[in-house]
């Protein structure tokens, strides 16, 4: 069980306003904002037809008067941003044994989910900006780049972002409630301060999910993202093994601890929670986004 005090958050100034970020934005509604038709849109010039479509999937919509949010979207993915390069630094800059070993910091999940969220917030704000220079603008070549980079942040929203950080918030906790040496031994908190470690395994979730309910992204048909998920799932699973293989340790102490049928089982159900993970995420972005169209509906 948690040790008194292990929720406590000791953090430096860049931490505490995200947090405070965090909890201003989800007291206005983000994404779920009432889109409306312009007044003599030509329904048949594709340029148009484009400008009304991406702004729902760059995040860029009017907000009602009566659900204002508090913080641009905008604003939020930079802020969000900015505190997963401070984490990074932050993790990179500790002195930690397992750092020097073979792997370095990209053995461990946690990390490699750190990178990722920061490449997909990272291409967030890049397509924020893109989207601001070319507003206005009637380049059909940058609309197609424009094209591109979303396919690229939704496939990543849909792949990665979600299902891999959801995966680590849940089976970090649940396997520290249950046992937190099997996979955060209590020596690590000599290296890890508590703020860093919230900022690793708590916050992950809460941002992927208010990027969710900021920006409608577009899943891939579920058979392909299943398959793009498994493929990220057993390339780790065999990354794990090829650094016991080269090591003779196990990344998680978890894995020292079970038998080898064990582990195959370990892995065969974590490959599963994975992908029940992407399913959930595409259940809850339809949600969000089919509530958000009902509301429009009874608006009009």
């Amino acid at each position: 069980m948690l040790e008194p005090g292990a929720w406590r958050i000791a953090a430096p100034p860049p931490y505490i306003i995200i947090i405070l970020l965090l909890f201003i934005t989800t007291t206005g509604s983000g994404g779920r904002t009432e889109q409306r038709r312009h007044r003599g849109w030509n329904p048949v010039e594709p340029s148009h037809r484009w400008r009304e479509e991406r702004r729902s999937y760059t995040g860029n919509q009017p907000l009602s008067a009566g659900v204002m949010a508090l913080i641009p979207s905008q604003v939020l993915r930079v802020a969000i941003l900015l505190s997963y390069f401070s984490i990074l630094c932050h993790y990179k800059a500790l002195d930690m044994p397992a750092h020097q070993t073979y792997g370095g910091s990209w053995k461990f999940l946690t990390f490699i989910d750190l990178v990722i969220q920061a490449v997909f917030f990272g291409l967030c704000v890049l397509i924020d900006v893109s989207s601001l220079l070319t507003k206005g603008g009637d380049s059909r070549e940058q609309e197609r780049q424009l094209r591109k980079l979303i396919g690229l942040r939704d496939w990543m929203m849909a792949v990665l972002a979600f299902p891999v950080g959801a995966f680590v918030v849940f089976t970090f906790w649940s396997l520290y409630l249950y046992d937190r040496e099997l996979v955060y031994p209590k020596l690590l908190d000599n290296f890890i301060p508590q703020w860093l470690n919230h900022g690793m395994h708590t916050t992950v979730l809460p941002f992927i999910i208010i990027e969710m309910r900021t920006t409608k992204h577009r899943y891939p048909r579920r058979l392909w993202g299943l398959a793009a998920v498994c493929c990220f799932g057993v390339g780790y699973i065999l990354w794990t093994c090829w650094v016991h293989q080269v090591t003779g340790v196990w990344v998680y102490p978890v894995l020292e601890r079970i038998a080898p049928l064990a582990r195959v089982v370990f892995f065969s159900v974590m490959t599963s929670v994975i992908c029940i993970f992407y399913v959930l995420g595409e259940i809850l972005n339809s949600y969000i986004w089919d509530q958000s169209h009902t509301v429009k509906v009874k608006g009009e």
